[in-house]
């Protein structure tokens, strides 16, 4: 069979090694990773080619919101950054991802606006739990729940019954429950609204740390497999390494902000910087460093949160007030790989926790996050040298204000492709809505 287009580099991330290959590609699916001295369509010489990021955690608030961040932009800014799939939070838009009927309306609103492939996780609230079984059956690919207050009116945090009746359920379904875990008990009012430690000291450690061991205690009970979303507290690994080695079926990410950012850093009134939970010291990033050296962090997210302008209260510099999200979503492989260059990592370990791991945690992992025969032709092709300050101006997302705004980064995208189309170079949203497999019988989730 002859393929359709061909690309080669003489860095290429493949399953067990970085070498010279050429990737053969047809309908939208890799034929093969050959010998690179064939001939090549592209021939991409010394820039790094690996399967496209997957991202987990996204909000693109469409519809409802879209003034906040919508499918165009979003996945624009996603292609931009080498993110060839991302899979969409369930709240921040209206309706929220809470019912059949809302995800209808949010999968007909990405229609022909996606530059990536898009899929969408459900959302468990107090009053939905009808709706769980239904919303798996129609293609979600699993589902999130808050422990605290989420900011918004229309996606309510789930208490301690209904948290372990959710998860009692999810695991006769089969689904994996991804959990915001704060608890609102540990959180306080903030002593000095401009001042971020006051800020951080408000949303402690102890908020996150008390409900992960309430949710590895009910996994252990239900059999639910749980994903922690944004871990920030370091101070959580070493219990979620014993739950590991206990077979607990848990899995854990952090997002670049954690990674690249520190609270010593962060300017009075710096409300771009706020997110929640916080970023924290120095010394809880090197920790964060070294759980994912040792595999107790799987996978990196970008949790993509934007919002108007106004809303960060930028003006008045108040961290009370300000909506708590971070926008990076066309930033991430460039700041995670600034700083995991520093620290000895390669792109193999990139590859880990922003493509395969993602894709395994939503179900892909048999056509995403590989560079591999029968897999999806979804690759970015990256300089990992080059260097750049950041524009803001130059960003695809709705709203420009970001933390890294000026900052030096290192890793630019040459060019993305979506099922071996190159997006960067069309004028026409090539990505599709993705849906979990569903099967007449739901399987326990890995």
């Amino acid at each position: 069979m002859k393929p359709e287009r061909t690309i080669r580099s003489r860095r290429v991330v493949l399953p067990q090694r970085i070498a010279p290959a050429t990737i053969s590609v047809r309908d939208g699916v890799i034929l093969e990773a050959g010998p690179y001295d064939r001939p090549a369509d592209h021939d991409m010489g010394d820039l790094v080619i690996m399967p496209g990021l997957v991202d987990t955690h996204v909000h693109i608030n469409e519809p409802g919101r879209t003034e906040w961040e919508g499918f165009h932009s979003a996945t624009k800014a996603a292609a931009a950054g080498g993110i060839t799939t991302l899979i969409e939070m369930p709240l921040n838009s209206i309706p929220a991802t809470t019912s059949v009927k809302a995800f209808q309306e949010k999968t007909a609103a990405a229609q022909g606006k996606c530059w990536v492939n898009v899929g969408f996780w459900g959302g468990v609230v107090p009053s939905n739990f009808e709706e769980l079984q239904p919303l798996f059956d129609a293609g979600c690919f699993g589902f999130k729940c808050f422990l605290t207050p989420s900011g918004v009116d229309e996606f309510e945090f789930l208490n301690v019954q209904d948290l372990r009746r959710a998860m009692a359920a999810l695991s006769k379904m089969g689904a994996r429950l991804l959990v915001h875990a704060e608890l609102p008990e540990f959180i306080t009012s903030i002593s000095d609204r401009q001042n971020y430690l006051a800020y951080m000291n408000s949303r402690p450690k102890q908020a996150e740390d008390a409900a992960i061991e309430e949710l590895l205690e009910y996994s252990r009970e239900s059999g639910c497999a749980v994903h922690i979303v944004h871990l920030s507290s370091a101070d959580s690994v070493d219990r979620l390494r014993r739950a590991r080695e206990e077979r607990v079926p848990v899995t854990v990410e952090t997002c670049p902000h954690y990674l690249a950012l520190t609270a010593e850093e962060i300017p009075e009134g710096a409300t771009e910087f706020k997110c929640a939970p916080p970023i924290r010291e120095a010394a809880n990033q090197a920790a964060l460093w070294d759980a994912l050296r040792s595999g107790v962090i799987d996978m990196i997210a970008s949790d993509h949160s934007p919002s108007p302008p106004e809303m960060k209260q930028r003006t008045a510099g108040d961290f009370g007030d300000a909506w708590g999200g971070v926008a990076s979503l066309q930033l991430s492989l460039p700041v995670v790989w600034t700083e995991a260059a520093k620290r000895g990592f390669d792109e193999r370990d990139i590859v880990r926790w922003m493509s395969a791991e993602p894709a395994k945690l939503a179900g892909l992992s048999d056509r995403k996050g590989k560079i591999a025969v029968g897999y999806d032709a979804d690759l970015v092709v990256w300089d990992p040298t080059e260097e750049f300050s950041v524009n803001p101006q130059l960003l695809h997302h709705r709203h420009k204000l970001t933390p890294y705004s000026g900052r030096r980064l290192r890793g630019v995208v040459k060019q993305t492709y979506v099922r071996g189309l190159p997006v960067l170079d069309t004028s026409i949203p090539c990505g599709e809505i993705l849906r979990r497999k569903c099967t007449t019988k739901s399987t326990k989730v890995a």
